[in-house]
């Protein structure tokens, strides 16, 4: 799929926080969505190199009742149990990725050649074709600047020529140094690419959310409630968005994996640092669906089928965890429940991955 290489089209595909109205309703009863795997006995010597077990269990997905920070779309909170799974301790770092490139000769979708008539398919009918010049190859890079307009977040994203995995911030930067930083620049067949390799998948919504709280019960974030502890847990946009970061977590951007204290699972950067790919389709009634709180689902693996309600034309998968760019006063994204909307070829600077495996997956 072709990259949208202007940011005044880009801006259709880009995320969207999207708000769902959903009422309380349904009856008890336990949904199957997925084929449950069987428990299974972890020893040291069956996990996988870099990862942990997550043990399966039952927990309460969604907003928990006490974060005034949640959003309609992390609502209604309902009841999910999920297999026990592996996971990566931590996001899948350039070091990793650049051996997955060495032995495929895997091109990701920002170092591809922009073909205009498939990506016009993703716009509104009578979008104008952007400039040649414009239609080449890269990726979306931050910049910082200072508004107090932080509905339009066009302002700080731009489209970058030659901006990639290998060079973040554009043709004149490198990985150089930076092997134990996250991959970014990853779109979402990027990541599958890296997965089948692997021997492994992308997390489904439920698996990374019941991840990512460690053990710990409704908590709003992956340490517990305190957002007062931020700086220390994880990477985020510490000052005045987006204007000015203070550094107090001590990085201005990316940091390198397991820099901040894990979560209960040994999880690292379950919190800030990039976006990660889940396996769901984003669907703005996906949540309201499932049912109530009596309702029991099963590995759900998410939507069906996509729909954004505020854009008819995405086609999107859901991103969790926030980012560097994570501040309470924009998004405060670093929050469990937290989740985004990214369609399917966005790369982006803040979004990477991790890869999880069933037990018995081969």
């Amino acid at each position: 799929m072709a990259k949208v290489n202007n940011y005044g089209l880009f801006r259709y595909l880009l995320l969207l926080f999207l708000l769902a109205q959903c009422k309380n309703q349904g009856n008890e009863a336990v949904v199957v969505t997925k084929k449950g795997e069987k428990n299974y006995s972890k020893t040291k010597d069956t996990v996988p190199k870099g990862m942990v077990w997550i043990p399966g269990g039952l927990f309460m997905q969604g907003a928990v009742s006490h974060d005034v920070n949640a959003m309609a779309h992390e609502k209604p909170v309902h009841k999910v149990r999920v297999d026990g799974f592996f996971m990566d301790i931590h996001e899948v770092t350039n070091a990793e990725f650049s051996e997955f490139v060495a032995q495929t000769d895997y091109v990701t979708l920002a170092e591809r050649e922009i073909n205009w008539e498939e990506m016009k398919k993703q716009l509104p009918e009578g979008t104008p074709k952007p400039a040649d010049s414009l239609l080449q190859a890269g990726s979306l890079v931050f910049k910082s600047i200072a508004t107090t307009n932080l509905y339009d977040y066009s302002q700080w994203w731009q489209w970058t020529i030659g901006a990639n995995w290998k060079h973040p911030q554009g043709p004149d930067s490198s990985i150089k140094g930076k092997e134990n930083n996250p991959v970014v620049h990853i779109a979402y067949e990027d990541a599958l690419a890296y997965c089948k390799w692997k021997g492994r998948r992308l997390p489904t919504e439920a698996e990374w959310e019941y991840a990512a709280r460690g053990g710990s019960e409704a908590t709003i974030h992956s340490w517990g409630n305190e957002v007062t502890a931020l700086a220390e847990m994880a990477n985020t946009w510490t000052g005045q968005f987006p204007k000015e970061n203070t550094k107090k977590d001590g990085f201005e951007g990316l940091s390198p994996v397991k820099t901040y204290a894990p979560n209960g699972y040994g999880l690292y950067d379950m919190a800030g640092n990039v976006w990660e790919w889940t396996n769901d389709w984003y669907n703005s009634n996906y949540y309201h669906e499932l049912g109530l709180e009596n309702r029991t689902t099963l590995n759900p693996e998410g939507a069906a089928k996509p729909f954004n309600k505020n854009n008819p034309y995405a086609q999107e998968r859901i991103i969790k965890g926030g980012s560097f760019l994570c501040n309470a006063s924009y998004c405060a994204s670093y929050r469990i429940s937290s989740r985004m909307a990214s369609s399917l070829d966005s790369a982006m600077e803040h979004l990477g991955f991790r890869t999880v495996k069933g037990a018995y997956q081969k």
